[in-house]
């Protein structure tokens, strides 16, 4: 009896196939854990493109800073985790008096915090179409400049005398300076002058057209009078904390090329009147994507009489200034007033040419008389 009760015991025992219903249900709560964790996932990805804000706090937020180093950075002009991040360890070493190691652990620790690397053609082009553009009081101009100076970027204005280059570079100061509701930005402007050529009453002039306070307009106006090329590089340093505090968006270099050429005079100094110009030049063009702010920069011309055909004059400072500036504009004189200008490199503007005029008022329009 024993083996036929144990018999049937032992047919009762499928029950074990229950388990894959248990498994079933365990699979089912996978699912819904699945879909429950995953637009938790997509929600979080935008916190990572506030990665682009990073790059306005101060270099007291790198990790492992100390505060003598902070003041250090803050001193000679690095205010930013951008500043930092875009230097090289030289730099930092020679103007800020640290050690190299030190220089590289700062660089490395603000790029990492800002996430500095690869990123898509798609948010370079929505980056680029937030970017200010400063207009020339005339729209021939503007139309030419593709809206006007742009910021973030190095813009260079050549030109023989009195084809209107520190004219222009006034009338930017104005319209950088003027309150919005006259057609302003409502920022502040930093001209740097190499020959002496800044005029207070020609700016008053410009404002009557608009009817803009002259007074705030100077407020806004911070001008530096460069007396040699290593004064020049100063300024430059310090024009960090200008623009921080007073929002400059906008710098004037009045001229680019003069104290070099007259202090590098002869063949002999050509290399190292170059390798300080370029220099220089790569400390704007930083400066101008790090405080994301327009740059202007004059400069002069030379004369190749030796050249039989095309262009006999070609802007100061060679290979070194033509590689280094986003956008280049010659001014060629006209009748009269009239002036005219050709954009003869830029990324993104065809190599064209517009007419506009000199006034009492300051830059505008041609008018066609019928």
């Amino acid at each position: 009896m024993s083996k036929k009760e144990n018999n049937p015991e032992i047919t009762k025992k499928p029950p074990t196939a229950k388990k894959p219903s248990v498994k079933r249900k365990s699979d089912k709560k996978d699912e819904d854990w699945i879909k429950d964790i995953i637009p938790k996932q997509r929600k979080s990805v935008p916190k990572q493109q506030k990665k682009q804000d990073l790059s306005d706090i101060a270099v007291s937020q790198i990790p492992g800073i100390g505060p003598a180093i902070s003041e250090k950075l803050i001193t000679s002009g690095y205010l930013t985790l951008a500043a930092v991040g875009h230097a090289s360890p030289i730099e930092l070493v020679e103007h800020c008096e640290i050690g190299e190691q030190t220089a590289k652990r700062l660089i490395t620790a603000a790029r990492s915090q800002m996430g500095i690397g690869f990123q898509s053609a798609k948010i370079m082009l929505e980056t680029r179409q937030k970017l200010v553009k400063i207009p020339t009081g005339s729209k021939s101009l503007d139309t030419l400049l593709a809206g006007g100076v742009e910021t973030s970027s190095l813009t260079e204005i050549a030109g023989e005398f009195r084809t209107g280059k520190t004219q222009i570079c006034f009338q930017l100061c104005v319209m950088t300076a003027m309150d919005k509701k006259y057609g302003g930005l409502g920022s502040s402007a930093i001209y740097i002058d190499t020959e002496g050529t800044f005029r207070p009453e020609r700016i008053i002039q410009m404002c009557n057209k608009f009817g803009a306070p002259a007074e705030e307009v100077l407020n806004n106006i911070h001008v530096g009078r460069a007396y040699n090329s290593d004064h020049q590089m100063v300024l430059l340093l310090e024009s960090p904390k200008l623009i921080k505090e007073h929002n400059a968006k906008l710098m004037i270099i009045d001229s680019l090329t003069s104290h070099f050429r007259a202090e590098y005079a002869g063949r002999g100094s050509l290399v190292e009147r170059q390798q300080k110009l370029n220099k220089y030049l790569h400390q704007l063009l930083r400066l101008a994507e790090v405080y994301d702010i327009a740059i202007v920069a004059t400069n002069q011309v030379l004369s190749k009489p030796d050249v039989l055909y095309g262009e006999t004059t070609f802007p100061i400072g060679g290979h070194i200034v033509a590689h280094s500036c986003q956008t280049r504009v010659f001014l060629r004189k006209g009748k009269g007033e009239k002036r005219i200008a050709r954009v003869i490199d830029s990324p993104h503007i065809p190599e064209i040419e517009t007419i506009f005029a000199i006034t009492s008022d300051g830059i505008a329009d041609v008018v066609v008389n019928d």
